[in-house]
């Protein structure tokens, strides 16, 4: 085989490798968007690295302060829904689904907890690993921890389609 012969076969196969990376890359595209809007098995699971957010950042379980039970319920309401929290305080939210349907707890502004309920009616099925969500199925418990170190007024609010739009919503106040 001449050296010509051989660059064209090996541009050849670096061509076929390249493609077959390139259908790997676009293959894999649609399970790293599963991670954030795929199904709700994994809401909760709070493997995403603190970010801070305009109303907190992830609290560590040895930095909690304070525990507060939050209850959820079928009738589209938190119990309880108003919160007050002094500013850089930690706190587990114990959050308890008494109902019979899948509700969850996200912490936020209101307009962006209002825009993301708008896109759970487009995705209901969106799974989320974001540490200042709880999604809890029918009759059980899971935590939420999160420091509060932005002073302000943000609300929490179950974002299954129609459960905001019932007003399943809470307000925190944080202040210091």
């Amino acid at each position: 085989m001449n050296p010509q012969t051989n660059f064209k076969k090996s541009n050849r196969l670096t061509g076929r490798r390249m493609a077959i990376a390139a259908i790997a890359v676009l293959a894999a595209a649609p399970v790293v968007a599963l991670r954030a809007h795929g199904p709700h098995a994994g809401h909760g699971a709070k493997t995403a690295p603190a970010e801070q957010m305009p109303w907190g950042i992830a609290g560590s379980a040895r930095a909690v302060s304070r525990t507060i039970a939050i209850d959820m319920s079928d009738d589209m309401k938190f119990s309880p829904n108003r919160l007050r929290i002094q500013l850089n305080e930690t706190i587990r939210f114990q959050v308890r689904n008494r109902g019979k349907v899948m509700h969850e707890m996200v912490i936020g502004e209101p307009k962006t907890l209002k825009e993301h309920a708008e896109l759970m009616k487009k995705h209901p099925n969106m799974e989320h690993d974001e540490p200042y969500m709880a999604h809890v199925s029918p009759g059980k418990r899971t935590d939420l921890i999160w420091t509060f170190n932005r002073a302000g007024k943000f609300q929490f609010a179950c974002l299954v389609p129609g459960h905001f739009e019932a007003g399943m919503i809470g307000e925190i106040e944080v202040t210091g």
